[in-house]
């Protein structure tokens, strides 16, 4: 049972009051302790599974607190939820306030705590804690909650209780990981390559990573710690994730005196937030994620994810519906719109098995390439004059079909050659009057921290989506957002710009139910718990080539549930890297996400059509499962293989992608564990399909069958399954190959 407790006592070594508070999740297999010492700000002691005994952590003062040292001050570093230079941390800044310019060096006090179980249903354990300097004039209110995803997320508001203003120059907050947490994970990445994992060593100093573009950008995920050689599989492992669509800071760090913090906090300018007398400013939430292994890490952040999703539509009166198979027509036509060609696209689409239609950049103002338009959100007569072939009478047509209508925008950008820019170029973020940021595709940062700005914005959306029955918006975000200072404040105006995003998000799909969104940016550059609150599904990245996209999908998601990621089947030769893959490859590699299509079908034959058609139809028959499954990825000794899969709740079924991602130095193929499984049941392994070119793909090439490759498949307990696995087939670089796996 979900429960947050308090516990009284002193301290042996001063005889100060002592208070602890514990809260757990038994069900997810998380609980945290804190630690208050008289009236210092709390200090995690615990984080990982339930204790046994929750009363022994009053004790943990005494057995936790650090001896004075030598060559030091009074008090050896022992950080609290907001370490400062007055608790003797020594480390980098993590916190940054100025009055007149000057640093205040604050100590707070706390000044009351509570503990309740907060939400509709009682189940989210919540510790409330205030504090404050009050010869400073600052005071803070810190919530910490221990979500039934298992994650746990904090946040902090600051308030100016004095005369004169207080200006945040930064908040970083974070968690405690143990000594033996020496090894973190982050990733790096670049357009069409996101989120590419590194790893290096926790020794003493600092791991950062900023995002100072306006947007995670492409390498954001989350930063872990963990023991040696942590996996997906297995290992102690803590994560943290700032839930934010701005610039941020994630960072691990250790000191000599003390254990390791990881955490993160939104990055300020000088200015940014500068607070009036009574005025607050709230941090982003920053999330923390605990399990034995990535898999179990990552459950937790799809958990909570899905549950928000599931409060909007209950909240909204929107009713859950299957993940509709897409087409995006950006690979297919680019920029080349018109009503023949689109509608014909749509029959194939129809013909298929797609059920959302959705027309991507070109449709409108001058649009005829990436020079010029953008912020001209009316409808282009050039291209849709009105009539039986208007863009109104595609979206029909669309419909007529069957299929839901979507449509792309770029609400936050602007291209200087377009008529809104000449009619008001001071709604342009820019770093001066006379000069404008660096431009990126030919684009400027539409200010809409600008309420006549954000009101054409959302109008013109609002528009759009009523008169042509718009089902579903793909918003980009292709320009880093840098010099981002509003002419109507003087002031830097990333932090308001994404809080205007999020409200752009939230209204439309309030005033319009059922309405979905897409976060694209560039591709994958806008991942975060932020957006996905709002959002209902990312593009992963604008690379659709499989053998690029086998590991893009894989560390995306880390946070984000597969359901929630756009993966779609594209040409061959795909178009960002010019490898050609097997249509097989593509179609599984888009399998186990939000399935969609990124290719003209027009040019397409018939056979592969029919194919494709099989493949949808597959999909269709399994995606509501895929939305509730457990995400599962087994680690392999051989880098060139991967094993990625989707398991039933009840552990009853599993699908499960191998794929020969290039060649091996093991030859044939090494046996592959199945993670996820219940080990003492038994299952049994059958190919999804049996009818492939087995020779084409590498099974036949000259080899013997593969013994459990046929409609029988084989039986083995899952114990056996995630020790010693199953031979998958060799298969030529660049295949894929699906399974299942049904408990007898």
């Amino acid at each position: 049972m979900t429960r947050i407790e308090q516990f009284h006592g002193a301290a042996a070594a001063d005889g100060a009051e002592l208070t602890a508070v514990y809260a757990e999740q038994p069900d997810a297999g998380v609980a945290f302790a804190l630690l208050f010492h008289a009236d210092e700000l709390p200090r995690f002691v615990h984080w990982g599974r339930p204790l046994s005994d929750a009363r022994t952590v009053v004790n943990a003062y005494d057995a936790l607190r650090p001896q004075r040292v030598s060559g030091s001050l009074d008090f050896t570093p022992w950080p609290s939820i907001l370490p400062t230079q007055a608790e003797s941390w020594i480390g980098a800044p993590r916190l940054a306030l100025r009055r007149d310019g000057v640093e205040l060096f604050c100590k707070f006090t706390v000044t009351g705590i509570e503990t309740a179980d907060a939400g509709a249903t009682g189940t989210t354990p919540t510790v409330t804690v205030d504090a404050a300097d009050q010869e400073l004039g600052v005071a803070l209110t810190w919530v910490c909650e221990l979500e039934p995803s298992g994650l746990i997320r904090q946040n902090m508001t600051f308030r100016n209780t004095a005369d004169g203003d207080l200006e945040v120059g930064k908040v970083e907050l974070g968690f405690p990981v143990p000594p033996n947490a020496v090894e973190v994970l982050t990733t790096a990445g670049h357009h069409l390559r996101e989120r590419s994992p590194q790893r290096q060593q926790l020794v003493n100093g600092r791991i950062e990573k900023d995002a100072m573009v306006g947007r995670p950008d492409f390498d954001a995920s989350l930063i872990a710690a963990g023991i040696s050689g942590f996996g997906f599989e297995r290992g102690e492992v803590y994560a943290a994730h700032l839930g934010w669509s701005g610039n941020s800071v994630l960072s691990a760090e250790r000191l000599c005196y003390t254990t390791g913090l990881i955490g993160g906090g939104e990055a300020l300018f000088g200015g940014e937030v500068t607070l009036q007398r009574g005025g607050t400013y709230t941090t982003p939430w920053l999330y923390g994620s605990y399990g034995d292994g990535l898999n179990e890490v990552a459950s937790h952040f799809h958990a909570h994810l899905r549950e928000e999703h599931r409060a909007w539509r209950e909240a909204h009166g929107v009713a859950a519906k299957p993940r509709p198979v897409i087409l995006n027509t950006w690979e297919a036509v680019y920029f080349e719109h018109d009503y023949d060609t689109l509608t014909a696209l749509a029959d194939k689409a129809a013909e298929s098995g797609v059920e959302r239609f959705v027309v991507d950049d070109g449709w409108f103002g001058s649009r005829r390439d990436d020079t010029s338009g953008l912020g001209d959100w009316q409808i282009s007569q050039d291209v849709w004059p009105d009539g039986d072939k208007s863009l109104k009478a595609l979206a029909d047509y669309v419909h007529g079909k069957g299929m839901e209508f979507g449509l792309w925008f770029e609400p936050e950008m602007i291209n200087p050659d377009s008529d809104t820019f000449r009619a008001h170029p001071d709604w342009v973020l820019k770093p001066t009057p006379n000069r404008l940021p660096m431009q990126g595709r030919t684009q400027q940062v539409l200010d809409l921290t600008n309420p006549d700005a954000y009101a054409y914005i959302y109008g013109e959306m609002d528009k759009r989506v009523t008169e042509l029955g718009i089902d579903y918006i793909k918003w980009d975000h292709n320009k880093l957002v840098t010099e981002a200072v509003s002419p109507r404040s003087g002031r830097p105006a990333v932090h308001e710009q994404v809080l205007a995003v999020y409200r752009i998000f939230a209204g439309l799909k309030a005033a319009h139910p059922g309405l979905e969104i897409e976060s694209c940016a560039s591709g994958g550059a806008r991942v975060d718990l932020g957006i996905l609150g709002l959002a209902d599904r990312i593009w992963g990245s604008d690379c659709v080539d499989p053998v690029e996209r086998a590991d893009i999908q894989r560390y995306t998601s880390l946070l984000v549930p597969p359901e929630m990621i756009g993966e779609h089947v594209g040409a061959s030769p795909a178009h960002s890297t010019h490898r050609a893959t097997s249509q097989e490859l593509r179609m599984a590699m888009a399998f186990f996400g939000h399935m969609g299509i990124e290719w003209n079908l027009l040019k397409e034959s018939q056979a592969d059509i029919d194919k494709l058609g099989e493949w949808v139809t597959e999909f269709k028959k399994h995606r509501e499962w895929f939305a509730v499954d457990t995400c599962v990825h087994a680690d392999s000794a051989d880098p060139a293989v991967r094993l990625d899969g989707m398991v039933k709740p009840d552990k009853s079924a599993a699908f499960y992608r191998f794929t020969q991602v290039t060649t091996s130095a093991t030859y044939p193929a090494a046996p592959v564990h199945l993670p996820g499984l219940d080990p003492d049941a038994t299952y049994r392994i059958v190919p999804l399909w049996l009818d492939l070119d087995l020779d084409g793909l590498g099974i036949g090439n000259g080899q013997s069958a593969l013994g459990w490759w046929n409609e029988n498949g084989v039986l083995m307990t899952g114990r056996a399954l995630q020790t010693y696995g199953l031979r998958p087939p060799s298969l030529h670089p660049a295949q894929a190959v699906l399974f299942t796996a049904v408990r007898e």
